[in-house]
């Protein structure tokens, strides 16, 4: 596909963020199982949610535009994912705490991707004067964002002293 137009541009945009999303879901779960943290685990698992409503809102977005979401493969978050797992969950920690605080990290790089992919497409939409997907894709960057803030909460707010200690 040659992209020539920004509506071009947007869609496969589109495609990047649904294979990115559809691939931190599965990661986002596991690090939610592997979480030691009460309230970092609710937060994981609120998070799997959360990314599995993006994946639903990007599915209803392509579909007003006579597009698959599916197509794109997104090698950044292949990246990511990989990451999150060497680091989050196959590494070996001597302290739950200190791998919660592993976890932490490698979701907010998730998220960060999330953010950055949610920010350029909901750009691209208000230009387009597509104000039913602006609508959408700011409700899912605007979940992502309290995400990230729910997060770094989380590791402030405790799980990093516990990990220090």
């Amino acid at each position: 596909m040659t992209i020539d137009t920004l509506e071009d541009l947007y869609v496969d945009q589109l495609k990047d963020i649904y294979s990115a999303n559809s691939q931190a879901l599965d990661v986002a779960k596991a690090m939610a199982e592997a979480a030691t943290d009460t309230g970092l685990k609710y937060a994981l698992q609120a998070g799997a949610d959360g990314i599995q409503a993006g994946i639903d809102a990007l599915e209803g977005i392509a579909a007003r535009h006579d597009e698959q979401s599916s197509g794109e493969h997104c090698k950044g978050m292949e990246g990511l994912v990989k990451e999150a797992r060497a680091h989050a969950l196959d590494e070996s920690f001597g302290e739950d705490a200190t791998r919660d605080a592993m976890i932490i990290t490698q979701y907010q790089r998730l998220v960060h991707y999330a953010i950055a992919g949610y920010g350029c497409l909901a750009a691209f939409a208000e230009r387009l004067d597509l104000a039913e997907d602006v609508t959408a894709l700011k409700e899912c960057l605007d979940a992502s964002y309290e995400g990230d803030r729910t997060m770094t909460d989380l590791a402030t707010g405790g799980i990093n002293e516990k990990a220090q200690a």
